[in-house]
């Protein structure tokens, strides 16, 4: 049995995700799009031999434009399926990461969109299954009916269910050998038809493309809320989630993969992957002053926390009682941050510069031996399969760490060398899903043979 490797995705934002990394000296002039500038960090990925390239969607971040706004860049991205079948054309491996708000599109659509990109990439799509649901965004929609968190999930978990049924809609072969001579270009029998309908949504037909390469694209989810735990224990393939210490990371991944057998699923079926804020460069030193020097510009004109405006308390004084009240999304985060002010006594100025600029996630700030060590005694005693890099500056954040720490995790034995599947699939050890029509009448056929031979 091959030895076990890290997973390692990364999550890239336009400047970075500190949230002063677009003043810092070498951000770009620009927050418009610029595909150049995504299509050389999916090719710097992809030759350091990454598991895979996540694009986030923020519909409706730019929220409301008041007096007030406008501090904080919004980076204003490509949509994701757009951006990846772009880097789809110029990789050959690395997997392609999409964000879908179940809150906004229809089934048939997305399995439409994510059977397009898997074909693409020849079988490299993965779907990032998010449900939050914020006010202005809704607003883009025409949507004035808030949802529950509950009914977010149960909402996805069937948009998710009627996504794989129209994947399976046809067998994988079933336009791969189109009879010329008999004039039959497939066979009625490899499509099954749909009539789904449940609480939420209704298709009847089939999926108008073949069954996607990998069967299903690689389903990723993020949730640290009990539901979305549950979640990921019955659905996901990889989740991202965010600790700030070795304890709570273990907490975690000893849950959720504890939660996976009532659902028949193997641990190893899910990957947990961290998020990892790493700035790292030849000393220790060195790596500090290159994050104090973002540390330095961060804007506390605007503070908000747990949906209050706390732009009226000292920075230096104590993180006020406050009960959460920004609705159902974030919940998990706000008592991370709650659970860290109280433990370290932290001010207000102290749980910014701490939890807010990593947003929750594991730092790793120094010399290459420094933040390997740490990855690996993450990945060693089970806190981690694998790491959601989040430089906090790009590109050279992104460039430090493939040029410095992937080397040395591939001398460590931690980390691949060289690609030894096509598929994102392959990369993460997945199996690949059985159609249930085809998996029906396999054993149809086997318990015919069994007839046969009693006979």
């Amino acid at each position: 049995m091959p030895a076990r490797q890290l997973v390692l995705n990364v999550f890239l934002q336009r400047h970075g995700h500190h949230p002063a990394a677009w003043r810092h000296p070498s951000a770009s002039a620009s927050g418009r799009p610029d595909l150049a500038w995504w299509l050389r960090a999916a090719r710097l990925a992809e030759a350091a031999r990454f598991d895979s390239f996540f694009i986030a969607d923020f519909i409706g971040r730019s929220g409301d434009v008041t007096p007030d706004t406008g501090r904080a860049a919004i980076g204003l991205p490509f949509e994701p399926f757009t951006l990846l079948s772009a880097i789809a054309a110029v990789t050959s491996h690395i997997g392609l990461i999409a964000t879908v708000n179940t809150n906004y599109e229809h089934p048939y659509h997305v399995a439409r969109k994510f059977s397009s990109l898997d074909h693409l990439s020849g079988g490299r799509a993965g779907w990032n299954v998010v449900s939050s649901f914020a006010e202005h965004t809704a607003r883009n929609f025409g949507i004035d009916a808030p949802r529950s968190h509950a009914q977010r999930y149960a909402r996805a978990d069937e948009f998710v269910a009627l996504s794989k049924a129209l994947w399976d809609s046809w067998d994988d072969a079933a336009f791969d050998r189109p009879d010329r001579a008999g004039g039959q270009f497939y066979q009625p029998a490899a499509g099954h038809a749909l009539d789904f309908r449940g609480e939420y949504f209704a298709s009847q037909g089939l999926l108008d493309l073949p069954r996607p390469v990998q069967g299903h694209p690689v389903l990723v989810q993020a949730g640290n809320s009990e539901t979305g735990r549950e979640f990921a224990a019955r659905l996901a393939e990889m989740v991202y989630c965010s600790a700030t210490s070795l304890p709570v990371a273990q907490a975690y991944y000893a849950d959720v993969k504890g939660r996976m057998a009532k659902y028949g699923r193997a641990k190893d079926q899910l990957k947990v992957t961290p998020g990892l804020s790493v700035v790292v460069a030849e000393s220790d030193q060195e790596a500090q002053d290159q994050f104090g020097e973002l540390q330095a510009l961060v804007d506390f004109s605007k503070l908000e926390f747990g949906g209050f405006d706390l732009s009226g308390y000292p920075l230096d004084g104590p993180l006020p009682d406050l009960p959460y009240q920004a609705g159902d999304n974030g919940k998990g985060r706000f008592q991370q941050q709650l659970e860290l002010a109280r433990r370290e006594h932290l001010t207000l100025r102290q749980l910014v510069l701490r939890f807010r600029v990593a947003r929750g996630h594991l730092q790793a700030i120094g010399s290459v031996r420094t933040v390997a060590d740490v990855m690996e005694q993450w990945f060693v005693e089970r806190g981690a399969d694998g790491f959601n890099v989040v430089p906090p500056l790009l590109p050279q954040g992104f460039e430090d760490f493939t040029r410095l720490v992937v080397p040395e995790l591939q001398r460590r034995g931690l980390f691949r060398t060289e690609y030894a599947a096509s598929t994102l699939r392959g990369h993460l050890g997945l199996a690949r899903p059985a159609n249930p029509h085809t998996l029906g009448r396999g054993r149809a056929r086997a318990r015919a043979r069994a007839r046969a031979r009693a006979a």
